[in-house]
C-alpha cells in the first residue's frame, strides 16, 4: 500500500481537508499533535484508533505539499 492512500479527501466529511483513512482526523491535526512536542506513541497511545503508519501520512502528505507537489487524493 502506498502511504499516502491512507489520505482521504471527502468534502462531506471534516469540510474536505484531509484525513486519515475517512475518519474525522485531519492531517491538520496530526502536524499540530507532533507540533506539540507529542510523540507518535503518545498520540497512537490518546487515541488508539490511529496507527503509525498514519502518523507518517500525514507527514509525508505535507512534505509533498510544502515541496510545491500536486497530488490526487481518492475521496
Amino acid at each position: 500500500m502506498n502511504i499516502l492512500e491512507r489520505i482521504t479527501i471527502n468534502p462531506n466529511i471534516c469540510h474536505g481537508k484531509p484525513c486519515i483513512r475517512g475518519m474525522r482526523w485531519t492531517v491538520e491535526i496530526i502536524i499540530d499533535l507532533l507540533g506539540s512536542g507529542m510523540s507518535i506513541n503518545e498520540i497512537i497511545e490518546d487515541h488508539p484508533e490511529l496507527e503509525k503508519e498514519d502518523i507518517f501520512a500525514s507527514l509525508q502528505y505535507a512534505k509533498m505539499l510544502v515541496a510545491g507537489h500536486t497530488l490526487k487524493i481518492a475521496a
